[in-house]
């Protein structure tokens, strides 16, 4: 073979092989997206999901008003059933699916923290919005969580799967937030990124939480002016030990 041909011929195999790698990472990329609303809600890292639209803008309104003042911080999306994790930065740093309150509605019940669990009715169990300030404690099986609302027990604690029957962990695994409504008002996060992503984010912090709304209106509950936010964890309850059920 001439020189030339030769040449020629190296030109075309490395071709093919740019082609054959090009390919071979398209088909892989088609397979991790070929159900994207599953992609999304198995993340447990940053990417590759995408915040909602509503995340999304509750992000700008705080970049505009600071009102997390500069403390990490999470944004729970209730009708995406997702949590967002952000740094000071306002840097998302990781998000996941969780379970909620079964029924729908954005605030709790007067006095239903002080309840047990078996008397609180089917349209009572929901999971509050608004803007809280987190802490951690324990619930009354011993458990570590982090406190969303203390005076109505609302906390995020691991995914319990005690009852088979309520199948919490395929409802964790499944595309649709439609089935994630099934606690009496916790948010149940899967316990994998309890351990490796929320503690170590909000542990010995004060952070934020914001729990978007599904009924009421966003402005209706956050407002950079202090007397008028709505900070439902209130630091009174810090000074007594954190002791609530939880579900």
């Amino acid at each position: 073979m001439r020189g030339a041909d030769r040449r020629a011929a190296r030109r075309a195999v490395a071709t093919l092989g740019v082609i054959a790698t090009a390919m071979l990472a398209g088909l892989a990329a088609s397979a991790a997206w070929a159900d994207p609303p599953a992609a999304r809600r198995v993340a447990t890292a940053a990417g590759p999901a995408a915040p909602s639209a509503a995340v999304q803008r509750h992000l700008q309104w705080l970049l505009r008003t600071g009102d997390h003042e500069g403390r990490v911080f999470g944004i729970l999306d209730k009708r995406d059933a997702r949590l967002w994790l952000f740094d000071e930065r306002a840097k998302a740093v990781a998000s996941t699916p969780v379970l909620l309150g079964s029924a729908r509605g954005d605030a709790s019940v007067s006095g239903i923290g002080e309840r047990p669990l078996e008397a609180v009715l089917p349209h009572e169990r929901t999971t509050p919005a608004g803007r809280f300030l987190i802490e951690s404690g324990r619930n009354t099986l011993g458990e570590d969580v982090f406190w969303i609302d203390y005076d109505a027990a609302v906390s995020m604690h691991r995914v319990r799967a005690t009852q088979p029957a309520e199948r919490r962990l395929e409802r964790l695994a499944t595309p649709s937030p439609a089935d994630n409504r099934i606690s009496y008002g916790c948010v149940n996060v899967p316990t994998a990124f309890f351990e490796q992503r929320l503690k170590p984010h909000l542990k010995g912090r004060r952070a934020v939480m914001y729990v978007l709304p599904e009924a009421l209106p966003a402005t209706q509950l956050f407002t950079p002016v202090r007397s008028e936010r709505r900070d439902l964890h209130s630091p009174a309850a810090w000074a007594t030990p954190l002791h609530r059920p939880s579900s």
